[in-house]
């Protein structure tokens, strides 16, 4: 049995609420328990009716009756004011926003309405066994064995609501394969009974997680629907007209003025934030065991992304916060990460977070994975009874925010903004001041953090994307893959603006901000439900086998889908250098080796961990200050720049007006390529420093009044060393170790006085590399 076989087998099924979410709300306080891009091959993904249906259901201004597909597309065609020709498209594939489509309405039957297992239903496939219509298998409708067996002394156990939910989907939605003769014999084998009852539990568990409506009945028929336009190749865009959205583009480094005057609107804002952090993922993919958000940032200080993001939250709290009010941070778990999650947190205290501050919530197991056009349900290869699942995406994160009622809380206490981030985005905060800006400036309720594009690059785009006959206006991030053809179609081109050399429509990096009281509002309205899309992947010409089980998936970017006229016009982006705000960790060494032979970042723990330092070093230059040039250098295959390792703490820079205070006189600050800086806690202005070698600066918690004025540090400092071979996954994923070998280490206290703690304390012997260090001089700094 595969690894993923066998975490899926383990898992007992999670029951979720019975609001048909597949989310529960964690309490902090419970113990764990446990060069030249090459383009790939274009591949259109086809999304589904769900919100552009349940957005005209719900709209405050269009009240639908019933809630029924076929109702609900007839209403859909009439709003529109649709010919006849297209409300009969709006019956079949691609009808409406990103390939709406929805069933053909059938005959109504007695109980067939709201929210009954029986409705909106796809056609019967063929059996199975013999790809024959007329196969008496087919013909049956319920299995035999399952019939047989519900029957027995074994099945009679079984609650009536499972028994129910496994006859509905193999008379209406074509799942009888899951009951085979070879499995579920007649008659019984009281042997395979407990298996059974096992699969028939699961069955109501996926059905009862299953986000949107109908559950697992109404999954599959949406499935249906797109897998049949997916085959079509159908243009899931078809008749909107991509334009430049409404947004700003700043830069720290070349705009400094502007971004300036942003980041001072933005700044107060930034007490009025909560933080939402979607964690779902595991460090298998980068050759880690544990959770992403537990890999170290750096090495320079061994700071891991959740440290990172925590102590960023309280500077802000204690830097713009009200006095006693708490930033409220929400981080979305997976079935995967969430007790590891939980045990991180309390291991190592919340990070300086209070536990009251923390919501946990988590998704479901996953949604059904689906074998073929028919939206047939996969069972695991090798245990016929275990239903396969894959993740619905990362869109499910509203859907919590609205279900676990974390918005709503949220807004009741007086939090203003919504901030939500990736897991290993060390760069993820630099910015967001300047972001916040810009929402004031331009109205936004919701607002794309995104970086400079090159045209016909391998990243989706933000546009703004129009429909002349329908009237539809939304700004959103359009896959790479459909940007260009879509202004082709319409006789234009992704092409590079002259004035600033790159494409007009920047690229998503999916930061996200939001204005709380209208997001919260939408929520309430579409239940923070994003539509859905498919993108199976084919193993013939004619699309009707797949390489590997498929699924429906959401995204989170994808909200200004659910989103009124109005609203729409309240939608735009931030564009920022990716130097300064992203560089996220996603990728193993030997993936980001084949991307960064492409020209793509290769996304790999080195480069993230170069990037953060490369960070710090090009504020601190935009500044002002005198930070010598990085080199280029390889480690394990990946070429990445050495600058030098500035690392300073949240508490101590979080914005580019803190570094200008920190450093008043930044043409007095020296700092070779070589260099280690590393700067803990507030309360410390730095006139004037020499720097080459290894400085440690910390303070104590209300330090204030600090100031280093003409220090000279020459040391041996830390240097990297390459490692081929570690039994460190920490070190092996990235190809090096740092060596500390000679460090000046400064507190400041308390009263503002500077005090030298063993400038010795950290000196390392490595006789095979470096000779018998110099003794350190004393501290040439003034102590004020």
């Amino acid at each position: 049995m595969g690894k993923n076989s066998k975490r899926r087998k383990n898992r007992a099924p999670s029951i979720s609420d019975d609001k048909g979410y597949a989310g529960t709300t964690e309490s902090p306080s419970v113990p764990p328990s446990g060069g030249k891009q090459k383009q790939p091959k274009a591949r259109e993904r086809v999304r589904g009716s769900a919100m552009k249906h349940r957005e005209l259901s719900r709209s405050p201004d269009l009240q639908h009756p019933s809630d029924t597909v076929g109702s609900r597309a007839a209403a859909a065609a009439a709003d529109l004011n649709a010919s006849g020709a297209e409300a009969a498209k709006m019956t079949g594939a691609n009808a409406g926003w990103y390939g709406e489509d929805i069933p053909p309405p059938k005959p109504a039957s007695a109980g067939a309405a709201g929210d009954n297992i029986d409705a909106d239903v796809p056609p019967k496939p063929a059996c199975e066994c013999c790809e024959e219509a007329a196969c008496d298998e087919a013909a049956s409708d319920v299995p035999a064995g399952l019939t047989a067996f519900l029957s027995s002394d074994a099945g009679t156990s079984v609650p009536v609501d499972q028994a129910d939910l496994a006859r509905t989907l193999c008379k209406n939605s074509g799942q009888s394969h899951l009951f085979p003769a070879a499995h579920w014999p007649s008659p019984v084998d009281p042997s395979l009974a407990t298996a059974q009852r096992l699969m028939l539990s699961q069955l109501a568990a996926v059905h009862k997680e299953t986000p949107g409506d109908n559950g697992l009945v109404g999954y599959v028929g949406r499935a249906v629907a797109l897998l049949e336009a997916s085959k079509a190749g159908t243009s899931p865009l078809s008749g909107f007209v991509p334009k430049v959205p409404r947004g700003r583009t700043l830069d720290p480094i070349n705009r400094q003025k502007e971004y300036a005057n942003m980041e001072a609107r933005g700044m107060a804002e930034l007490g009025k934030c909560g933080f939402v952090l979607v964690a779902g993922g595991l460090g298998e993919r980068l050759g880690y065991g544990g959770i992403k958000i537990g890999l170290p940032t750096e090495m320079t200080t061994e700071m891991s992304y959740m440290r990172l993001y925590a102590e960023t939250i309280l500077a802000y709290q204690a830097k713009h916060a009200l006095p006693n009010k708490k930033l409220p941070l929400c981080i979305m778990t997976s079935g995967d990460t969430n007790a590891r999650t939980l045990e991180l947190l309390q291991s190592n205290s919340y990070f300086g977070l209070d536990i009251s501050q923390v919501t946990i919530v988590q998704q479901s197991e996953g949604v059904a994975a689906l074998t073929d056009n028919n939206a047939r349900i996969a069972v695991d290869p090798e245990d016929p009874y275990v239903l396969l699942r894959k993740p619905h995406g990362h869109g499910d994160v509203h859907a919590l925010m609205y279900s676990e009622g974390v918005a709503k809380k949220w807004r009741e206490a007086g939090v203003e903004w919504a901030v939500f981030f990736q897991d290993t985005n060390g760069l993820a905060f630099h910015t967001l001041p300047a972001a916040l800006g810009v929402s004031l400036e331009g109205g936004f309720i919701m607002n794309s953090i995104a970086v400079p594009r090159q045209a016909k690059q391998a990243i989706g785009g933000i546009a703004l994307l129009e429909n002349a006959t329908t009237g539809e206006s939304k700004t959103i991030n359009i896959e790479y893959n459909q940007l260009d053809p879509l202004l082709r179609a319409n006789g234009e081109e992704d092409v590079k603006d002259p004035k600033t050399g790159f494409s007009p429509f920047p690229g998503n990096i999916n930061q996200l901000l939001f204005k709380l009281g209208p997001y919260a509002d939408v929520l309430d309205r579409t239940r923070g439900e994003m539509p859905e899309f498919v993108n199976p992947k084919y193993a013939d010409k004619a699309k009707t086998i797949f390489k590997k089980p498929t699924r429906l998936e959401c995204m989170m970017q994808d909200f200004p889908t659910v989103l009124t006229a109005s609203e729409c016009n309240k939608v735009g982006f931030t564009s920022l250098p990716s130097k300064v705000c992203f560089s996220p960790v996603k990728n193993a060494t030997a993936d980001g080796i084949k991307m960064q032979t492409q020209g793509i970042h290769p996304g790999v723990a080195s480069s993230g961990e170069a990037d953060q330092h490369t960070s710090h070093v090009a504020l601190m230059r935009s500044i002002g200050c005198a930070v010598e040039a990085g080199a280029q250098s390889i480690y394990s295959g990946v070429t990445i720049t050495e600058d030098a390792r500035i690392v300073l703490k949240p508490a101590f820079a979080s914005s580019v007006a803190d570094l200008k205070k920190n450093f008043p006189s930044p043409k007095d600050i020296k700092i070779s390529q070589r260099s280690t800086l590393v700067v803990e806690g507030s309360g410390v202005i730095f006139e004037s420093l020499t720097l080459d070698g290894a400085l440690v600066v910390e303070c104590e918690e209300g330090a204030s009044g600090g100031i280093i004025r003409d220090l000279d540090v020459k040391n041996l400092g830390w240097v990297k060393k390459p490692v081929k071979d570690s039994e460190d996954e920490i070190v092996r994923m990235r190809g090096y170790i740092v060596r500390k070998n000679e460090t000046k280490k400064l507190l400041v206290k308390k009263d503002g006085s500077v005090v030298d703690t063993d400038a010795d304390a950290d000196k390392t012997a490595d006789e095979d590399v470096f000779a018998t260090p110099k003794p350190e001089k004393p501290c040439g700094c003034s102590i004020m």
